[in-house]
């Protein structure tokens, strides 16, 4: 994983708050404070108790987009889970000032999983299971389309196995994700969040309470969500995490997650030095696939 790209177009607060005066005037005298600058956004807290989310390169507006389409259909399943999400309460429009759209969402208190013990996290896998069964569900046909997030595993092969050859240190990787090809595709494409991965994840005391970055939500296969047992618990939680789930998935559900998790580990082991708690996580993920 390369560092992270440059920032194509940064933003000072007084413009920030300029883009709020013009597209949400209600709001613009809030307190406007910077608060991370990821992969793909920034996000500045808006007050207490809203963000505003923007791209800070062109690739990334269209992920902005897929966010103000999807949540709103899937936000009412998964908080019958007991799950927030951070629906766009306002959708900003590119202008003069800020060539790409942008929102305005709730904040949502809690603390990453990725920052919490496997063990820690096994509390809440049944909850996580029961949040999937809701968004597991029939995507519209105009879905997002994503080319590398749900896909059959056979259209990753070549830039994976590339990867892999340069960590045979682990050969487990290898192992699940050359069974995951062989596992039949049988499910039918349905929502995915597609970049399930802990930092996503917001825990509040000891409960999964949020589910945030919808960016590469498409419609696929859900296996590649059901990968993210292997980074988030040991097997005990991950034994609880399948069961909870229940028959709607198959052995080769679970075989196929089994290879994404091998891929993204992978993926997570070449981090760059400036993502040290990534690295981490993948070595961990390569860990908890030799146990089974």
């Amino acid at each position: 994983m390369a560092d992270s790209p440059p920032a194509e177009l940064r933003l000072h607060e007084h413009e920030v708050r300029a883009l709020l005066r013009a597209q949400a005037p209600h709001l613009a005298d809030l307190s406007l404070t910077p608060i991370a600058e990821e992969w793909d956004n920034v996000t500045w807290r808006l007050g207490d108790d809203l963000a505003v989310r923007m791209p800070r390169r062109a690739a990334a507006a269209h992920l902005i987009h897929h966010e103000q389409f999807a949540l709103p259909l899937l936000a009412p399943a998964l908080a019958d889970a007991g799950i927030r999400t951070p629906v766009p309460l306002v959708h900003g429009r590119a202008g003069a000032t800020f060539p790409w759209p942008w929102s305005i969402v709730p904040w949502l208190p809690g603390t990453p999983a990725l920052a919490r013990t496997r063990a820690e996290n096994a509390g809440w896998a049944e909850k996580l299971a029961r949040a999937l069964h809701a968004l597991h569900r029939p995507a519209p046909s105009d879905a997002p389309s994503n080319p590398v997030r749900g896909v059959a595993l056979g259209r990753r092969d070549e830039g994976i196995r590339e990867r892999l050859r340069r960590h045979p240190e682990h050969p487990v990787l290898t192992e699940a994700w050359e069974a995951g090809l062989r596992a039949p595709l049988n499910a039918e494409p349905v929502w995915i969040h597609g970049d399930l991965h802990p930092g996503n994840m917001l825990v509040d005391g000891t409960d999964l309470t949020a589910i945030i970055d919808f960016g590469d939500v498409t419609a696929g296969d859900p296996a590649y969500d059901l990968a993210t047992g292997w980074m988030l618990f040991e097997p005990e939680g991950r034994e609880r995490f399948r069961r909870a789930a229940g028959d709607r998935y198959d052995d080769g559900d679970w075989t196929r997650a089994r290879a994404w998790a091998a891929a993204l580990a992978v993926i997570l082991i070449g981090a760059s030095d400036d993502r040290p708690a990534l690295r981490r996580l993948g070595l961990e993920t390569a860990a908890q696939l030799a146990d089974g």
